[in-house]
């Protein structure tokens, strides 16, 4: 993650959003607003992630949220990491009619230089402090 979009006070409550490259239309697909709210649960359960609201829309995901106990940057890292990785297994499963299209463009994106802040994770994030 850049410098630009990482989080400088962990105790602040943060408005983030999540964005699928080239702003595709992922989540009108119930599959993958399943896999980011399964992931979503998780991390609050496990990793002390707070939630205080969140909305899916088609290509991506605003977030008000900070953390009890672990740097909020490694939490959303490992979420857009995994639920990366989820996109790609549930995208290669029957029923999905893109599925050539989605894989050529995140695999795409994937391999793209730094210039575009996308490596091996499909999302972008932007980060607003929600005190301020």
């Amino acid at each position: 993650m850049s410098e630009k979009y990482k989080v400088r006070d962990q105790d602040e409550n943060y408005f983030l959003t999540l964005t699928v490259v080239q702003w595709i239309d992922l989540f009108t697909r119930d599959r993958y607003i399943h896999i980011f709210e399964d992931a979503l649960n998780y991390c609050i359960e496990e990793k002390g992630l707070v939630v205080f609201a969140y909305v899916i829309m088609p290509s991506h995901i605003h977030m008000i949220v900070g953390t009890k106990n672990k740097p909020i940057n490694d939490i959303i890292r490992d979420l857009k990491k995994y639920t990366s990785k989820s996109f790609i297994e549930a995208i290669k499963e029957p029923g999905e009619s893109r599925t050539e299209w989605l894989l050529r463009t995140f695999s795409f994106f994937a391999k793209k230089p730094r210039q575009a802040r996308l490596r091996r994770v499909r999302f972008k994030l932007s980060i607003c402090n929600a005190t301020s």
